[in-house]
């Protein structure tokens, strides 16, 4: 797990550093404009947020991105503390703590980090579980879906004339994957791309749903949590553990053997892979 409380603006402050890091390379500008960008740095600049120069945005964004990444611990931390131990590095002021003290805490810290993190999982966990339960309980009672036995929901938007799937085939489809909340996590429409993959290298939803369409149909996939990630979902990933998934998926062809090598080369991302 990431311990996000010790990347405290580590982020931002890397693609300043990576910016920084840049002088002296053919084809740069005279050192002249990076003095001149240091003596601008207080001077006023499009308001943002009532804040009218670079010096209070740039603090701002510092920040706003530690506050983020502290928000796990917020009711842990003492502000002024926090406050104090920056004010005091960034003065190069002696620390209060040895190198040994600040090891022992922050060991400490991180076994917090870590439990506080698996609680938020624990926690989220159920809540999804219940509200995925809930809906696809009410979504089965609606016209045209149906339930397969192991829980797969789906819904015919329009049906091909083609052939069927095996788990054994390679497949090209077009897919919209979403949350219950509607928010889109991943879409080969988006990339303008279909997504080539063998069917039985996909989660459990996929392979039964694929397998009920004929090529050229269009369908409408609801994967109940058991058929999807599960309760891990995708670690530091958009689905979370327990998420139930909605899918819209066009199988465009199945792929013969003899075109999958030059199929498998223009794969982009790839729709959900078994774990």
């Amino acid at each position: 797990m990431r311990n996000a409380a010790f990347a405290v603006a580590v982020g931002s402050m890397a693609l300043f550093a990576a910016g920084c890091n840049q002088a002296g390379k053919p084809g740069d500008k005279p050192a002249a404009d990076a003095k001149a960008a240091t003596e601008a740095k207080g001077a006023e600049v499009k308001a943002i947020g009532g804040m009218k120069t670079e010096k209070e945005q740039d603090s701002y964004l510092i920040g706003m991105d530690m506050g983020r990444s502290l928000e796990l611990l917020k009711d842990d931390l003492d502000l002024a503390v926090l406050q104090k131990a920056m004010q005091a590095n960034i003065k190069g002021e002696k620390p209060l703590l040895s190198e040994e003290e600040a090891r022992q805490i922050r060991e400490r810290l991180q076994n917090k980090v870590r439990t506080k993190q698996m609680e938020k999982m624990v926690a989220m966990a159920k809540t999804n579980q219940e509200e995925g339960d809930k809906f696809l309980a009410a979504n089965g009672k609606k016209p045209g879906v149906v339930t397969t036995a192991s829980g797969l929901q789906y819904q015919i938007v329009s049906e091909g004339k083609g052939a069927k799937p095996k788990a054994s085939d390679t497949v090209r489809v077009h897919y919209k994957g979403a949350l219950l909340d509607g928010k889109t996590f991943d879409s080969s429409y988006d990339r303008n791309e279909p997504a080539v993959f063998p069917l039985g290298a996909v989660v459990p939803g996929w392979q039964e749903g694929i397998a009920l369409m004929p090529v050229g149909s269009k369908f409408k996939l609801w994967i109940p949590s058991k058929l999807g990630y599960g309760e891990q979902g995708t670690p530091g990933g958009p689905i979370g553990p327990n998420a139930t998934l909605v899918f819209d998926v066009e199988l465009l062809d199945i792929v013969k053997p003899n075109a999958q090598g030059a199929e498998s080369a223009a794969m982009g991302t790839q729709p959900p892979q078994q774990k």
